[in-house]
């Protein structure tokens, strides 16, 4: 296995050993250290996993590992350590693997495994002793699940991933075998948290929260509206996420249609299914992925925010982080009746349970916005800081945390 660090900036500062120092600890259960085991890039969409774990690096280092990348050409694995710039108590930890081993998945297992442990026998892994195991894939639970030392395993289940597009179908197994071996629970939202609660009593639901200073720049007069949204004459229709299986395309063909001078602005990075198959309209702009920090910018050009979800198994769990986004905004919202936005939204999005609903509903915002809504919308938005939920979170993890010792402490007095 060849390991590359790179320091902040991108500079590679060696090929062949670790460098990178330990992160300070200050001791005790507060600072636990957390190994994160991701499905997701940290360089991915930013969402859920880096808006929890950029806040909790403030007070615990963290090792981001993020799932493994098949890469044609290697002959050996490779992995890459990299501090993170704004977030100095991080270190992501990439790896490839050979395409022709992908197939073996009893070796890519045991590779996983092999590759943290053998970046953990160098001067990070003092950092990294005793942790806690947060994971969001449930794949990674056989190579790790009772290999690292861990004091406490938590799992964050953001996503029904075995209802995805190309889930691998093992995927099931393994996220029962994590349920009912976790400490702690963390549910999406209210739906997923009862599913969980079947197998994993300790099971809380976490739905959203939001960066309300961040969205905020939207309502301020100095931020600008990037060019290629300003350019467009008439209302704009926006939508900000990723763009895969879960948009319903009739949908966005629809609303384009029916109103030639209205812009439909789809604003993310595409994952999983094929451009060349977006309906094509002149007023319905794909206009890809963009920087987190641009993306109130972005809302600020839009007259109205939509979530046009489909209702298929992708959705079926999902509680949109961008509804609490689109709030702090200011700006009205429409959006398809997924059952966690009807369950917690509905005094301030506007829902549709079919198209003609949906393009009604934007003609009656864009024509009154809804002052009501929008001050109830914010302030929901204000009330639900992700610091407020970390700070839960957190707490959870340390009564884990105090159980274990109590239930320790009791057996050595025995």
């Amino acid at each position: 296995m060849e390991l590359r660090t790179i320091g902040r900036g991108g500079v590679i500062r060696g090929t062949t050993k670790q460098n990178i120092s330990p992160i300070g600890r200050q001791g005790g259960s507060a600072t636990f250290p957390i190994i994160v085991l991701s499905h997701l890039g940290w360089d991915w969409v930013w969402q859920r996993p880096q808006q929890f774990h950029s806040r909790l690096s403030k007070t615990h280092p963290i090792l981001f590992v993020e799932g493994p990348v098949v890469t044609e050409g290697l002959t050996t694995s490779r992995a890459t350590l990299r501090e993170v710039s704004d977030y100095p108590n991080i270190v992501v930890l990439q790896m490839q693997m050979p395409t022709a081993r992908w197939s073996d998945g009893a070796w890519v297992d045991a590779e996983r495994r092999r590759i943290v442990q053998s970046v953990l026998e160098g001067p990070l892994g003092r950092t990294f002793e005793n942790p806690v195991l947060w994971f969001y894939d449930p794949m990674a639970v056989t190579s790790f699940l009772g290999h690292m030392d861990e004091v406490a395993v938590v799992y964050d289940c953001m996503d029904e991933l075995s209802q995805f597009k190309g889930a691998p179908p093992e995927l099931v197994r393994r996220e029962r075998e994590l349920l009912n071996a976790t400490d702690v629970v963390f549910a999406g939202g209210p739906k997923m948290a009862k599913s969980k609660r079947r197998y994993n009593s300790n099971t809380h639901s976490y739905g959203c929260g939001v960066d309300i200073k961040h969205f905020g720049r939207a309502r301020h007069a100095a931020t600008k509206v990037p060019a290629d949204v300003a350019q467009f004459s008439g209302p704009i229709l926006g939508y900000v996420g990723v763009v895969d299986e879960r948009l319903d395309y009739e949908l966005l063909r629809k609303l384009a249609d029916h109103n030639p001078g209205w812009n439909i602005a789809i604003v993310g990075p595409h994952t999983k299914v094929d451009p060349a198959e977006f309906p094509q309209r002149d007023n319905l702009h794909f206009l890809g992925g963009r920087d987190y920090s641009q993306l109130p910018a972005y809302a600020k050009g839009f007259d109205l925010c939509m979530m046009p979800f489909a209702k298929n198994e992708a959705t079926e769990f999902i509680n949109p982080t961008k509804a609490l986004e689109y709030m702090a905004t200011g700006t009205p919202i429409v959006s398809t009746d997924v059952e966690d936005v009807v369950l917690q939204f509905s005094e301030v999005v506007s829902i549709a349970t079919t198209h003609e609903e949906f393009i009604a509903a934007c003609e009656e915002r864009l024509e009154q916005p809804d002052a009501p809504r929008i001050a109830a919308g914010l302030k929901m938005a204000k009330n639900n800081s992700w610091e407020s939920i970390v700070a839960q979170l957190e707490k959870h993890v340390e009564d884990v945390l105090q159980s274990s010792e109590t239930v320790a402490t009791s057996s050595s007095a025995a």
